[in-house]
């Protein structure tokens, strides 16, 4: 197997892999390039799924790519493997097997800097540049060359040797003396954050919804009402990413009747803006929304990497209050628990296998209200929420 070159963008990113990009994004490319990345490991917390990071990791290629939970963003690239992974920076090539990732190389191609890091714990000298970190394994018996900041750079070992490099991490230039300020890599990969976003972004644009009525888009200052048509979704959102027909809902059999027990399709249409992480239900009758299907985009669901994350808030009314503006708030973080104890007990949960008793990651559990209802994974967490009209 050949060693894979990579262009190294410090503050920027490496190759196509750019520091903010989403992880849909992400797979999306390394789907395309699949000659190329053809091992390739997801990893998240599936209890927990927003204590730690999502990482996509290339076993073969000796990196990953660590993206910040909540926003799905990436937010640090990390090399663990140097021999694994040739970076080229300007006309030079650092890493894999044939070129020595030595400290004196390093100082040479990225030029003069300040002191780094020891930690004396591990014996890892970690040297900064603008969102570039470089880490050198230091051997014991040479721990003393690295304790005083103000040592001489290059370090070269009283026996003419000098540290080899073993991880190299990309992350956001703004992070700067945040970070590299006596830090040591466990502070920077605990720090880095992705870039902001470019003023006027629309990706994971804030969307208030209020029950029975309608979403609110908060950046492209957008309305869409329960009851509008086609064209004022086109007007608003443009055309959609896809569209198709709905499936006969699997759950009319707990109705009265079923109108059409013999079709495996209903006149209802779907207008699905993956990019918005939105779904928009037609009446085929009247052609006009009847429903709304928000998602989170949450690992350890069939539906994972289709959409990107809905940034939604949910605006549901207190009960009994007599004041206009006295409502709960759901967003896509909030948990099923904590929605229990907002809306009450909503009894009984109906059991969704998404089509397939095979699903690797199990059932979701579907419990509805007045105007809403929640798709439920195992750990709590809500995979997608449908706003409707009750008759």
């Amino acid at each position: 197997m050949s060693v894979l070159t990579l262009d190294l963008r410090p503050g920027a990113g490496i190759g196509a892999f750019s520091l903010g990009m989403p992880v849909c994004e992400a797979l999306a490319y390394i789907e395309q390039h699949h000659s190329v990345f053809d091992v390739v490991h997801i990893k998240f917390n599936d209890e927990d799924p927003l204590q730690f990071d999502l990482v996509i990791s290339f076993p073969e290629h000796g990196f990953h790519l660590r993206f910040e939970p909540r926003t799905q963003r990436l937010r640090l690239i990390e090399v663990y493997d140097v021999q694994r992974l040739q970076m080229r920076y300007a006309t030079s090539s650092i890493g894999g097997p044939s070129v020595a990732a030595t400290f004196v190389a390093v100082y040479a191609l990225f030029g003069p800097t300040f002191p780094g890091s020891f930690d004396a714990k591990r014996n890892i000298y970690t040297l900064f540049y603008p969102g570039l970190a470089f880490t050198f394994p230091i051997p014991g018996q040479y721990t003393n060359c690295c304790q005083d900041r103000e040592a001489e750079l290059p370090i070269e070992f009283p026996d003419g040797t000098t540290p080899v490099m073993s991880r190299v991490c990309i992350y956001d230039s703004a992070l700067g003396g945040n970070v590299e300020a006596g830090a040591n890599l466990a502070a920077l990969i605990k720090k880095a954050i992705p870039p902001q976003l470019p003023s006027g972004s629309l990706y994971m644009e804030e969307v208030h919804a209020k029950l029975a009525e309608d979403l609110f888009f908060t950046t492209s200052k957008k309305r869409l009402p329960f009851g509008a048509s086609p064209q004022d979704v086109w007007a608003e959102l443009g055309r959609p990413d896809g569209i198709h027909q709905k499936q006969v809902d699997p759950m009319v059999i707990h109705s009265a009747s079923d109108p059409r027990p013999n079709s495996a399709l209903c006149g209802d249409y779907f207008y699905n803006y993956f990019a918005r992480g939105l779904d928009i239900l037609f009446d085929g009758q009247t052609h006009r929304i009847k429903k709304f299907v928000l998602h989170t985009n949450f690992p350890a669901h069939t539906d994972f990497n289709s959409y990107i994350k809905c940034n939604f808030v949910i605006h549901c009314p207190l009960t009994g209050s007599d004041e206009k503006d006295s409502h709960y708030v759901i967003t896509g973080d909030t948990k099923w628990p904590q929605i229990q104890q907002l809306l009450g007990d909503a009894g009984r949960a109906a059991i969704q296998t998404q089509g397939s008793v095979s699903n690797p990651f199990g059932p979701t559990f579907v419990y509805g209200y007045r105007n809403i209802a929640f798709e439920v994974m195992k750990n709590g967490h809500i995979a997608t929420v449908t706003l409707f009209q009750t008759n």
